[in-house]
This record gives C-alpha cells, sequence and structure tokens, in this order.
C-alpha cells in the first residue's frame, strides 16, 4: 500500500510539473526581446497546487523548476536558437527559480487555503506571484547581469500578475462549486436513503413492540389459564399441554426481544439529527412521486404549509406522513391528485392528506382504524400489507394526538387528519 501510495504521488507531481512547463509555452513577451516572460505556466502552477492540496509543494515546485529548466533547453536545442547548452540553462535558471520560490510561498498558506474568501485568495495569489517574479529577476541580474525595469512597466507587470491569479483563483473556485454540488447531491440522496431506511424501520419496531406487548399477556393468560386446569383434578393433561404452549409462547416472546433491541440499536446508530417540518413534507412528496411512478400512476402533488419548525421527532412523523400518503397513492387509479397540509391552530399542530380516489363509505369511516381492517387486496385476493391504520393511529397516540378520516368534498376522496399538541413536536432551541 505504501508503495502504490508514493507512486500516486510521483506520477501526480509528475503531471503538474509536466503541465506547468507545456503551458509555459503559450506565453506573451510585454518587453522588449525575451527578458520576461508573461505565460500560462505559472496560472497552470497555480492551479495545480489549488486542486492537488495533498502533494508535498515544496517537492513539487523542484520538481516543476527542473522540467521547466531541461524543457525549455530541450526546445531551444530543437528549434536553433543558437545558444550553447550551457547558455540556455543559464537563460532559463531563473525560471526554475521562480517555481521554487512560488512553491515555498505557498507552502505557507496551505493550511488556510480553505478558510480563504476567493477574492482574498487571489489577492494573496497575486503577492505571491509578485514576490516570486522579483526573486526570478534578481536572478536575472546575477546571473545574466540584465536590466532593470522602468516603473511603468513595474506597474504593468503588476497588473499582469493580479489579473492572471484572479482568472486562476476564479477557475478554482468554480470547479471547487462544482465538486460541491456534486457532493451535496450525494449527501442528499444518502439522506433521504436514510430517512426512508429509518421511517420504514420505525415502522417495523413500533409493530414488533406492540406485538411483544401483545405476546406478554398472552403468556400471562396462558399460565393464569395452566394454573386453573391444574387445580382441577380431572384435567392434569390439559394443564401440562397449556404450560407446554405458555413456555413456547414465552420463547417467541424472548426472540422477538433480541431481534427488536438489534433494531433499536441500529435505528439509533441510523437516525440521529433534526429536520425541519417543510423538509419532512418534501421528503414524503418526493418518495410517493416515485412511488405513484412506480405503478405507472399520473398523480399529482401539493405542498401547503402556514407554519414551520424544527422537530426532532421526523422519523415517526415522516413514517405517519408517508404511510398515509402511499395508501392515497393506492387508492387512486390511473390519474388523480395528493395534497399535504400544514399549519398550527393554537397549541396544535394539524396535517391532512387528502387524495381525489375514490373515498371510503360512509359506513367504514369508524372501522378504518380498527386492527385488521383494510380496502386494498391484490389480484389473488390477499389483503395489503404495511403497517396499517390501527398502528398509525396508536404512533400517533404516542403523541397525546389524534386522527380522523372524513369525505373529500373538493377532491372527492378522503381526507386523513393529524391533530398532535405542538409541544410534543417542536424542538426546544
Amino acid at each position: 500500500m505504501g508503495q502504490s501510495f508514493l507512486k500516486s504521488r510521483l506520477v501526480q507531481i509528475s503531471m503538474a510539473a509536466a503541465g506547468t512547463a507545456v503551458a509555459g509555452e503559450f506565453k506573451i513577451n510585454p518587453f522588449d526581446g525575451d527578458i520576461f516572460r508573461i505565460a500560462m505556466g505559472s496560472s497552470a502552477f497555480l492551479l495545480f497546487l489549488l486542486l492537488m492540496r495533498r502533494l508535498p509543494y515544496v517537492i513539487t515546485g523542484v520538481a516543476t523548476g527542473i522540467v521547466v529548466l531541461l524543457f525549455r533547453t530541450a526546445m531551444d536545442a530543437v528549434w536553433g536558437s543558437g545558444l550553447t547548452l550551457l547558455q540556455s540553462l543559464t537563460s532559463h535558471f531563473s525560471a526554475m527559480v521562480y517555481y521554487i520560490v512560488f512553491a515555498l510561498l505557498m507552502n505557507l498558506i496551505k493550511s488556510r487555503i480553505d478558510s480563504f474568501h476567493p477574492l482574498v485568495l487571489g489577492g494573496v495569489a497575486a503577492l505571491i506571484d509578485l514576490l516570486s517574479n522579483e526573486m526570478e529577476l534578481l536572478t536575472r541580474l546575477i546571473v545574466l547581469d540584465s536590466a532593470t525595469f522602468r516603473l511603468n512597466e513595474w506597474t504593468y507587470l503588476m497588473a499582469i500578475a493580479v489579473l492572471r491569479t484572479y482568472f486562476t483563483t476564479g477557475v478554482y473556485s468554480s470547479i471547487s462549486v462544482s465538486q460541491l454540488r456534486i457532493t451535496q447531491r450525494e449527501q442528499t440522496r444518502r439522506i433521504e436513503q436514510m430517512l426512508g431506511f429509518g421511517s420504514g424501520l420505525y415502522g417495523e419496531v413500533f409493530y414488533l413492540e406492540k406485538s411483544i406487548g401483545t405476546l406478554e399477556n398472552v403468556t400471562l393468560s396462558s399460565y393464569e389459564l395452566y394454573r386453573n386446569l391444574k387445580a382441577e383434578e380431572e384435567m392434569p393433561r390439559y394443564s401440562r399441554q397449556v404450560l407446554e404452549i405458555t413456555q413456547q409462547i414465552h420463547e417467541v416472546k424472548k426472540d422477538s426481544q433480541r431481534i427488536l433491541a438489534g433494531l433499536v440499536k441500529l435505528a439509533e446508530r441510523e437516525v440521529t439529527g433534526d429536520m425541519p417540518i417543510s423538509d419532512i413534507l418534501r421528503f414524503t412528496v418526493k418518495s410517493n412521486a416515485n412511488y405513484a411512478e412506480m405503478l405507472g400512476k399520473q398523480i399529482s402533488f401539493s405542498i401547503q404549509h402556514t407554519s414551520d419548525y424544527t422537530t426532532d421527532s421526523y422519523i415517526p412523523l415522516l413514517t405517519l406522513l408517508n404511510n398515509l400518503t402511499a395508501n392515497a397513492v393506492e387508492v387512486i387509479q390511473g390519474k388523480g391528485s395528493i395534497s399535504l397540509d400544514m399549519y398550527e391552530k393554537e397549541d396544535n399542530t394539524l396535517f391532512t392528506v387528502t387524495d381525489s380516489g375514490s373515498g371510503i363509505p360512509e359506513r367504514d369511516l369508524e372501522l378504518v382504524f380498527e386492527p385488521g381492517f383494510t380496502t386494498k387486496f391484490n389480484e389473488e385476493g390477499v389483503a395489503a400489507t404495511g403497517i396499517g391504520l390501527s398502528h398509525v393511529r396508536d404512533i400517533v397516540h404516542l403523541f397525546a394526538g389524534e386522527i380522523t378520516v372524513q369525505p373529500a368534498s373538493h377532491s372527492g376522496g378522503a381526507m386523513f387528519q393529524i391533530i398532535v399538541p405542538t409541544a410534543q413536536l417542536r424542538k426546544e432551541e
């Protein structure tokens, strides 16, 4: 693994050095002759350093300087500049110094680059560029005994440095923003997956907890029956049979408790934090829009909320809204509409899920929340699964709230309304 890491670093350094050397040949010469180059190499080198933040800057600067020196010397030989090898090396030696100094100065601010505003980063990079240019000029003065520049030429040089560095930092900022958006989209996708998983898991945990409570009551009743039968002298065989049944039920309860403990740990690990009510509504619509599309239905969704606040009970709330909305999707035949509304009234928060389906017969309005009730069957006549409206009601009761259903006169379907004390949902600041 260490050799692979080192090889990757060498490849990146080589890429930065070679790219800078080639980019340096795209240049303008603002002064007479070839005394100083304003080239794209500086911009390319700065961009490489900003994008490849894990590279060792000093080593990269030394490697880039050497490659630029050798590349330009080779170019002189290829194009027949008339210079000897020593003259060519001497002529381009100052360019090597530029990149080494530039890398040294960039290394000083490396740990703070992310904290700089783009405008500040451009200004700092421009200052580093100017200082590196001065070192290049000083090297030329020492090695080649070149003449100094006039004031107007220095002004022009500084302007070019500012434009060049701001252009490069602008490109870097654009790339960073694009990468950030990609990362945010991926994070949003994972959060949505987590929410879908969490709401489904919450429903299953709630159902399992209720089942364990039922098993506990059955075990107690069964054991009480065993004691009563045992007291009867004529029924010893039946009492032993009831005792065996009681023990089996108890074992099932213990297995269920072990499964529940694992699910609760998983839920606690996956689901943390808090969420605004508006985001819960949007996620409910998005997930069920996908569900409707999967079923081949054309359903338009709408959201209205006159209030918004943060809640840390977003998973159970999402479980409620998601199940009611999924039920609405299933009852709509082909095409229809579903609306989710939320508003506060006095000390309560009200949620309504309204659909344009076939509605619920009046005779069934008082039965829909009873255990086992369903109006949905598949083609084989098997009843639909899910946590069911009876469990939806039980979850609402955990919030000390209530749920009702009534015909939706304006849409022809049904309207489910959840009323929960706001204090049960609102997260204290």
